[in-house]
């Protein structure tokens, strides 16, 4: 890992899986694509075609899937059933909040995408504030090789004016940092797999999303809306009776989470980052509570699965479990982050605590306490 951050003059952005969820869009229609061919998509091997050319991934999938055709037939059946589906690409957390606050101080921007041309373009047209944010766009279509060849970025420099020393790159995957790093940009990755971030060593700075990059790290204007150590956030909601988790809250930590199982809402999750978020909690039959949340692997005790862990800040004399959750989520604290012991994870959990409990005293928090979605669950 590079620790020495030069000074930037522009930013560069990968589109797929940074700015857009294109991932995610991609294993929807995978599981429909392969029925046909009896197959069924498990994710496990979406690494092969993350950061990859359109021909790359599909050379991948039909290796992996041992499908009875070539990779031109394999893409030239799913990039119709994939073009789509367009129309449903979300913006990926945190990327209007970034682009906006960089045109806003006149920071110049490019794009630089595996991608054909055509492809960006149909992808941007459903996102206009990101499309009219780009001095230059760079595909996959118009370099001689893509990435991992440095030359998609040399390319998008050159447009903007700019030497590739004054540049810095955004990325979610390997063959793109790598992409980046040989044209000697300074280069923060945001995964797109974040269990896989260990091996982005060729990346100056590795975030677990947009939320967290920092602009001032290399001279650029700094964001001014975080409030007493958390960001606002779109409000969201999650709900479900509260169930047995680990045991290794009260048991080991001292700290009691009311853990809801993320059955039936990982659709919810895949557009929320992994880290750490605060709001209001409603227990069916006690009221209302302040609390922190978790979602993520919890490095610490690297579990197999994604996990949802309330923390509602309040002593209660007895368990719960069964009762109905509901929360609205109305703010962010930080990412999810490995601790080398016990003590320094309870250290910063109750941290998380003191900081929640301020800020939902704040009006701008405060008011998400009467949420509709609270009225609609009864409760």
């Amino acid at each position: 890992m590079k620790y020495t951050r030069r000074q930037v003059s522009c930013v560069i952005f990968d589109m797929d899986g940074t700015l857009v969820d294109t991932d995610g869009l991609v294993s929807e229609v995978l599981k429909v694509y392969l029925v046909k061919y009896n197959k069924k998509w498990d994710g496990r091997e979406v690494q092969r075609i993350i950061g990859k050319t359109p021909m790359e991934a599909a050379d991948a999938i039909v290796e992996v899937y041992a499908l009875p055709l070539t990779k031109e037939d394999m893409l030239a059946e799913f990039t119709p059933m994939l073009a789509d589906q367009w129309c449903k690409l979300r913006a990926q957390p945190g990327a209007y909040r970034l682009v906006e606050h960089l045109r806003s101080h006149g920071v110049k921007m490019a794009l630089a995408s595996n991608s054909p041309r055509a492809n960006i373009e149909t992808k941007l047209s459903y996102h206009p504030t990101l499309r009219d944010s780009f001095a230059a766009i760079v595909a996959g279509d118009e370099v001689k090789a893509g990435k991992p060849s440095p030359d998609i970025y040399l390319e998008a420099a050159k447009k903007l004016g700019f030497d590739p020393s004054e540049c810095l790159a955004v990325e979610d995957s390997l063959p793109g940092v790598c992409s980046a790093n040989a044209a000697e940009m300074e280069v923060v990755a945001v995964p797109s797999l974040p269990r896989h971030s260990h091996l982005f060593t060729a990346a100056d700075v590795v975030v677990s999303s947009l939320l967290d990059l920092r602009p001032e790290m290399w001279g650029l204007p700094p964001f001014e809306d975080w409030i007493d150590g958390t960001l606002r956030v779109e409000p969201w909601c999650i709900g479900g009776p509260v169930i047995k988790g680990y045991g290794r809250g009260s048991k080991m930590l001292g700290i009691p989470t009311a853990n809801v199982s993320v059955e039936g809402h990982a659709s919810v999750l895949s557009k929320h980052p992994t880290g750490v978020y605060f709001g209001w909690a409603k227990l069916s039959t006690r009221g209302f509570f302040k609390m922190v949340m978790s979602i993520g692997w919890n490095p610490y005790f690297d579990n197999t699965e994604k996990t949802i862990e309330p923390w509602l800040l309040h002593k209660f004399d007895k368990d719960f479990y069964g009762e109905e959750l509901h929360l609205v989520i109305v703010g962010y604290i930080r990412p999810e982050a490995n601790f080398p012991t016990v003590e320094s994870l309870v250290a910063k959990i109750r941290e998380d605590g003191v900081i929640a409990e301020k800020a939902l005293e704040l009006p701008l928090y405060a008011k998400y306490k009467n949420d509709e979605h609270f009225k609609k669950h009864g409760t």
